[in-house]
C-alpha cells in the first residue's frame, strides 16, 4: 500500500517535502525521510509527548538511519553512545563528551563529520563515569554548581599559557589563579575545571541515558554536569527527569529567533526552543545561552530579540554572542567583522541583559589596534 504523506528533510536535501514512500517497516530503517519513519514506525519518542520528530537522520555505512538509531542503542538492558571523543577542551576547561549523532542537521555545523555521520566508540554510562572518576583526579580549579558554564570559563583564565610560559600575567588576564593551577593540554593552557559536558551531537529527547550518566556521576564524583544543547529534544518530561537524576546546567545554543530561518539553519522549528530559558530556571538549573552572529542571516535584530526574551527571564543569564566562521554547507557565507560585532553586543546590552561577551574573538579581531578598540568599546571580561 501506498499513501502521500508529509516529509521534513535535512537542510541541503535534494528532495521535495512531500512524496510516495511504502508503509513496509521491514525497509524504513535507512530511507532518508524523518517524517516517513515516524509516522510509519512510532519511533520517536518525542512523538509520544506531542513533539515532532527533529531532522535527525545520519550517515551510516553508506545509507541514513534515525540518529537514535545509528548512535544509542541498548545492549544488555544498559544504554551505550557512540562517542567520537573525550578530553579536556579548551577554552572552556572542562572535560568533553564529544556525542555523535544529533536531532539537527545544521547548515553551519563545525561538528558535522561526526555529529551526522556515525562514528566514534560505544560508551556506556559506566564507561563516562570511569573516564570522570579520572579526570576528576586532575582537576585543579573548583567553580560553585552557578559558574558551571562555558560562560565562566573567563572568569578565571584565558589560555594564553603566559604565566606558565613567561612566569607573568599578560595583560587581559583576569589576575584570579596563580600558575600551579594551569595545565598543558592538547588544546592549549588552562585550569582544569569541576565539570564535564556532553557535547557535539545532541540527543537529549533520548534523555534517560543522560539521566543514567548524571546519576551515575553525581552519585561518585564532585563534579557538576553540564548538558550542550540545541534545546529541541527538551520536553518538559525531560527536563523534569534530568533535573531529578542531578543535571547540574544547559549551553542553550539558540540558532535563531525568526522561525523561518531557525528551519532554514537546522530542520527545526525553534517555537519550543525559546520557552526553554523559562522552563530551565523554574526547574533551578544552571543556565547560559549563545547566539551566532551569522551575516545576512542571524544579524543584530534577531540578536537583540533573543536577548529581550531572556531579560524578561532574568538579566543576569549570560548570553554570548559568537562570531560565525564558514563551514559545512555554509562556506559562502562570510564571517562578521568587528563593527558588526561591537554593535550587536551595544544593542544587546541595550536590553537590559547585564552579562554579555563576545566569543571567537580571533575572527573579527586579529591585531593589536583592533583588541583595544574592543577594550574601548566593549570592556575588559567581555570578550
Amino acid at each position: 500500500m501506498w499513501k502521500r504523506i508529509e516529509l521534513f528533510c535535512n537542510p541541503g536535501d535534494n528532495v521535495p517535502y512531500a512524496s510516495l514512500m511504502p508503509l513496509d517497516t521491514s525497509t524504513l530503517r535507512f530511507y532518508n525521510f524523518p517524517m516517513a519513519i515516524e509516522k510509519a514506525a512510532g519511533l520517536c519518542t518525542l512523538r509520544d509527548q506531542g513533539f515532532r520528530l527533529g531532522s535527525c537522520m545520519v550517515s551510516i555505512a553508506g545509507k541514513k538511519a534515525l540518529a537514535c538509531q545509528a548512535t544509542l542503542r541498548k545492549k544488555n538492558s544498559n544504554f551505550e553512545r557512540l562517542i567520537s571523543a573525550v578530553h579536556l577542551s579548551r577554552p572552556e576547561n572542562y572535560l568533553s563528551i564529544y556525542q555523535s549523532g544529533c536531532n539537527f542537521s545544521c547548515r553551519k555545523c563545525h561538528s558535522w563529520y561526526f555529529s551526522k555521520h556515525a562514528e566514534g566508540e560505544w560508551y556506556t554510562p559506566e564507561k563516562i563515569l570511569q573516564a570522570c572518576l579520572q579526570y576528576e583526579k586532575k582537576v585543579t580549579w573548583d567553580e560553585p554548581r552557578s559558574k558551571a558554564t562555558a560562560y565562566h570559563a573567563h572568569d578565571t583564565c584565558r589560555c594564553c599559557g603566559a604565566c606558565a610560559l613567561y612566569q607573568q600575567r599578560s595583560s587581559l588576564c583576569p589576575g584570579i589563579l596563580d600558575s600551579s593551577r594551569i595545565t598543558l593540554s592538547p588544546q592549549g593552557f588552562g585550569p582544569v575545571r569541576n565539570i564535564v559536558g556532553f557535547t557535539g551531537g545532541d540527543l537529549t529527547c533520548q534523555a534517560e541515558f543522560y539521566a543514567r550518566c548524571s546519576e551515575l556521576i553525581k552519585a561518585q564524583t564532585k563534579i557538576w554536569v553540564l548538558i550542550e544543547t540545541n534545546g529541541y529534544g527538551l520536553s518538559p518530561a525531560n527536563l523534569d527527569l534530568l533535573q531529578r537524576a542531578g543535571v547540574d546546567a544547559f549551553w542553550l545554543d539558540i540558532k535563531a529567533y525568526k522561525d523561518d530561518v531557525h528551519r532554514w539553519l537546522t530542520g527545526c522549528s525553534n517555537e519550543w526552543i525559546l520557552r526553554l530559558p523559562e522552563e530551565m530556571l523554574r526547574r533551578d538549573f544552571t543556565l547560559e545561552v549563545l547566539s551566532l552572529y551569522i551575516p545576512g542571516v542571524v544579524e543584530t535584530g534577531q540578536l537583540e530579540a533573543i536577548a529581550t526574551l531572556l531579560a524578561r527571564v532574568d538579566v543576569e543569564l549570560p548570553f554570548t554572542i559568537l562570531a560565525f566562521f564558514p563551514e559545512y554547507r555554509m562556506k559562502d557565507h562570510r564571517s562578521p567583522t568587528l563593527g558588526e560585532m561591537v554593535t550587536a553586543f551595544e544593542v544587546v546590552k541595550g536590553t537590559g541583559l547585564q552579562n554579555v561577551r563576545l566569543g571567537n574573538t580571533g575572527i573579527f579581531a586579529q591585531k593589536e589596534e583592533e583588541i583595544q578598540i574592543l577594550l574601548e568599546k566593549v570592556g575588559r571580561g567581555s570578550f
